[in-house]
């Protein structure tokens, strides 16, 4: 099975529940964000959990929570943010 380098980036509670800004994640050739999540799932535990479940994904300058979506090379993690 080929693997590709995804650039995950975590803004707010997201980067707090990671414990830093951004990594590179190995992920299977091809994958989508329900696998990106999965990995996160797996490596961050509960508190991931917790801000995954409110969180959207900006991939290709498009903002999605479709879980079916190709991540592409860079993915970012959006929680909410509170203001304005």
């Amino acid at each position: 099975m080929s693997v590709t380098a995804v650039s995950v980036r975590y803004f707010a509670a997201a980067a707090d529940a990671a414990g830093r800004t951004g990594e590179t994640l190995e992920l299977p050739a091809r994958a989508d964000l329900g696998q990106v999540k999965s990995a996160l799932l797996a490596k961050y535990g509960p508190d991931m959990e917790r801000v995954l479940s409110v969180a959207a994904f900006l991939v290709d300058s498009e903002l999605t929570r479709d879980l079916t979506r190709p991540a592409g090379a860079q993915v970012d993690v959006l929680p909410p943010f509170a203001g304005g």
